[in-house]
C-alpha cells in the first residue's frame, strides 16, 4: 500500500515537473519568435502585431495557467462525487465567457481600433476574437486532466500548440511579405497562427481524453461535496482573482496597445509613431526572456508553500518564501543590470540596429520588478490568498495608464518604459508588503549591499570590456554584435555569480534548489580552499 502511494506521489511530482518545463519552453518560444518576426516585417509590422497580441496572449493564458488551475483546484478540493458537476458547470461558465469575449472583440473591433488610434487594426482584432471561441474547450480539458493529477496531456498540447503557432506565424508572415502583401495582412496572418495552434492543441486534448480509461479519475480522497450555487460563486471569484494575477504582463502590454500609439502620434495617423511603438515593443521579448528563469525557479517552490500552509508549518513556509524571493531578487537584479549594460549590441544582434537603446535600457529594469511581482503573487496564491494579488494588479494598471498619459507626450517611448517599470514596481511592492504583514517573509536587508556591490562590479567589468571591444572593432555588424553580446553575457554572468557565491549570499539548501547551483558551490568552495 505504501509503495503504491509512493509511486503515485512520484508520478504526480514528475508530471508537475513536466508541466513546469512545458511552461518554461512555451514562454521562451513566445519571446524568441518575435525576434525573427520583427526582422521579417520591420518595426511598423511589429507594431501592428503587438497591438493585437495582448488579446491573443490573454486567450492563451486563460487556457493554460488561468482556468485549468481553477478547475483542477476545485476537483482536488472536492470529492469525486462533485467532479461531474464541476466539469459540467465549468463548461457552461467558460463557454459563456468565451462567447461574451468573442462578441465584445468582434462586434467592437472598429471602436476599439479607433480608440487605439489606428482604424486599420479592426480586421486584426476580429481575427483574434476567434481565439476566445476555442479557449473554453482547451481550458476545460486541461483542467480536467490536471484535476486527475495527469499533467502530461496538458504539457504535450501546450508545447505542440506553441511550436505550431510559431511555425505558422513565421511561415505565413515571410511568404506574404515576399508576395508584397500589406503589413496589416501579414499581421492578420500572424494572428491566425495562434488560432491554428489552439485548434491543434484542442484536437490533441480531445483525442487523449476519449482514449484514457475513465475509471482512472483522481487521487483526491476529499469527501467534501460542492453545491451548484457554491461552485458558481467560486468560479466567479477565482476567474477574477487567479486569472487576473496570471495576466499581469499581458495586461500591462494591453495598456500600451490601447493608448501608447495615440499618445505618440498626438491623435493623428503617423508612420513615425507606429515605428516608435514597434521599437518600444522590442522590450517585450527581452522582458519575457529575462524573467522566465527567475520566475520559473522561484514558483517551483510554491507547492512546498501550499503543503506548509496545509500542515501549519509556518517556520518552513517562511523559509521557503524567503528563499524564493531571495532567488528572484538576485536573478532579477543580475538579469536587469546585465541587460542594461549590454543592450546596445543585443539590440543590433536581435533587431538589426541600435534604435531605441536608451528606452530599452529603462524598460529592462522591469525584469527585476516583474519577477518579484509575479513570484510574490504566486506565493500568496499558493498560501490561499487570491484576492490581494488581483487588487495589486489593478493598482499597477492604474499606475501604468496614468504615467503613460503624463510621461509619453513629453519623453516618448522612454517615458513609456519608465511607466512600465513603475507599474511592475508598484505591484511588486504591494505583494511584498502583504507578505511582510502576514509575517511570511524574512529579512532581505542582509543581501542588498552585497547584491548591489556584485551588480556594480559586473557593470564596471562589462563597461571596460565593451569599451575595449568598441576600440578594436569600431564598425561592427550583426555578426560581431552577436559575438560581443554572448561573450559579454558569459563574462558578466561569471562575475556576478562568483561575487554572490564568494559573499555567501545563499545557503547550501538554497543553492541546491537552483539548476547547477550545487556544482557552482563546489567550484567556489574548492577555489576558496586552494586560495587559502
Amino acid at each position: 500500500m505504501d509503495d503504491s502511494i509512493g509511486v503515485k506521489r512520484h508520478w504526480i511530482w514528475q508530471g508537475a515537473f513536466v508541466l513546469i518545463l512545458a511552461g518554461v519552453i512555451s514562454k521562451i518560444l513566445s519571446a524568441v519568435y518575435r525576434v525573427p518576426f520583427q526582422n521579417i516585417v520591420g518595426d511598423v509590422g511589429f507594431y501592428i502585431y503587438q497591438q493585437v497580441y495582448p488579446f491573443l496572449g490573454i486567450a492563451v493564458m486563460l487556457s493554460t495557467s488561468g482556468f485549468p488551475v481553477i478547475i483542477s483546484k476545485l476537483m482536488n478540493d472536492y470529492s469525486e462525487k462533485s467532479h461531474r458537476n464541476i466539469l459540467k458547470i465549468s463548461a457552461l461558465f467558460l463557454s459563456l465567457i468565451g462567447i461574451l469575449l468573442f462578441l465584445c472583440l468582434y462586434m467592437g473591433a472598429v471602436p476599439i481600433a479607433r480608440f487605439m488610434g489606428d482604424s486599420h487594426l479592426a480586421v486584426l482584432i476580429q481575427v483574434t476574437a476567434f481565439a476566445f471561441l476555442l479557449f473554453p474547450f482547451v481550458a476545460l480539458l486541461r483542467g480536467a486532466f490536471q484535476g486527475r493529477q495527469d499533467m502530461f496531456p496538458s504539457a504535450l498540447s501546450q508545447m505542440t500548440e506553441q511550436f505550431l503557432r510559431v511555425a505558422v506565424l513565421l511561415g505565413l508572415s515571410y511568404w506574404l511579405v515576399k508576395q508584397g502583401a500589406s503589413l496589416y495582412t501579414a499581421g492578420a496572418a500572424a494572428a491566425s497562427g495562434s488560432l491554428a495552434g489552439s485548434f491543434v492543441g484542442l484536437i490533441i486534448l480531445a483525442f487523449l481524453w476519449f482514449k484514457v480509461k475513465r475509471d482512472n479519475q483522481t487521487s483526491s480522497h476529499n469527501e467534501n461535496v460542492i453545491t451548484t450555487k457554491e461552485l458558481i460563486k467560486k468560479l466567479l471569484l477565482y476567474s477574477v482573482t487567479i486569472c487576473v494575477s496570471s495576466l499581469l504582463l499581458l495586461l500591462i502590454q494591453l495598456v500600451d496597445a490601447l493608448n501608447l500609439y495615440a499618445l505618440l502620434s498626438g491623435g493623428q495617423a503617423s508612420e513615425e509613431a507606429k515605428r516608435l511603438k514597434g521599437i518600444y515593443d522590442r522590450g517585450q521579448p527581452l522582458l519575457q526572456l529575462g524573467s522566465v528563469f527567475a520566475v520559473s525557479i522561484a514558483t517551483s517552490l510554491v507547492p512546498y508553500i501550499s503543503k506548509a500552509v496545509k500542515n501549519k508549518e509556518l517556520k518552513i513556509m517562511k523559509e521557503k518564501v524567503t528563499s524564493s524571493l531571495k532567488l528572484c531578487l538576485v536573478l532579477g537584479t543580475g538579469a536587469s543590470a546585465g541587460l542594461i549594460c549590454i543592450l546596445e549590441p543585443v539590440n543590433i544582434m536581435l533587431f538589426q540596429n541600435s534604435e531605441g537603446t536608451a528606452a530599452l535600457q529603462v524598460f529592462s529594469s522591469s525584469i527585476l520588478f516583474a519577477s518579484l511581482a509575479v513570484t510574490a503573487a504566486a506565493v500568496l496564491q499558493g498560501a490561499g490568498y487570491t484576492v490581494f494579488p488581483a487588487i495589486a494588479v489593478g493598482a499597477g494598471l492604474a499606475v501604468k495608464w496614468v504615467l503613460n498619459t503624463l510621461l509619453v507626450p513629453r519623453y516618448g517611448i522612454e517615458g513609456a518604459s519608465l511607466a512600465t517599470a513603475a507599474s511592475f514596481a508598484a505591484v511588486a511592492g504591494l505583494n511584498l508588503y502583504q507578505l511582510r504583514q502576514k509575517e511570511w517573509l524574512g529579512k532581505l536587508k542582509g543581501i542588498l549591499i552585497p547584491m548591489i556591490g556584485s551588480a556594480l562590479l559586473m557593470a564596471a567589468v562589462l563597461f571596460i570590456y565593451l569599451r575595449l571591444w568598441a576600440f578594436l572593432l569600431p564598425a561592427a555588424g550583426r555578426g560581431a554584435s552577436a559575438i560581443e553580446s554572448f561573450s559579454a553575457v558569459a563574462i558578466g554572468g561569471a562575475v556576478f555569480i562568483y561575487c554572490m557565491m564568494k559573499l555567501g549570499i545563499f545557503t547550501d539548501e538554497e543553492l541546491n534548489s537552483v539548476p547547477f547551483g550545487s556544482k557552482l558551490s563546489k567550484i567556489i568552495r574548492r577555489r576558496e580552499q586552494n586560495g587559502g
